[in-house]
């Protein structure tokens, strides 16, 4: 099974992990954008748990209208499944034009993450 995310964002990820597990308070930028094609969902990360390189943290939008913080296991986004059966993929076109927070706050407001 192909990855979703490959080794250059991968040690972006465990980097900001890294930061957030000492304690630093940052605000990065998201480093990876997943979705569902056939599910409106979509996960904007900003760090992985280096202790264990899987758990990633980031806004999550399960496509029910209340975007949040939270942490997902990208072993279980491997496998998920939309209703025609399509898997999670990565928006190899994604560029982050904004912070965590401010994408967190416009997806609050929106009810959804428009980016």
């Amino acid at each position: 099974m192909k990855p979703l995310i490959t080794d250059e964002p991968r040690a972006q990820l465990l980097d900001n992990g890294a930061a957030a597990a000492r304690g630093e308070q940052r605000d990065p930028f998201p480093v990876v954008k997943l979705l569902t094609l056939d599910a409106h969902a979509t996960w904007l990360l900003t760090e992985l748990d280096p202790d264990d390189g899987d758990t990633a943290f980031g806004l999550i939008d399960l496509g029910v209208g209340t975007p949040a913080l939270g942490h997902v296991r990208l072993s279980v986004l491997q496998g998920i499944r939309g209703p025609e059966n399509l898997s999670v993929v990565r928006d190899l076109h994604f560029t982050p034009r904004r912070r965590l927070s401010e994408y967190v706050r416009l997806a609050q407001a929106d009810g959804s993450i428009n980016d």
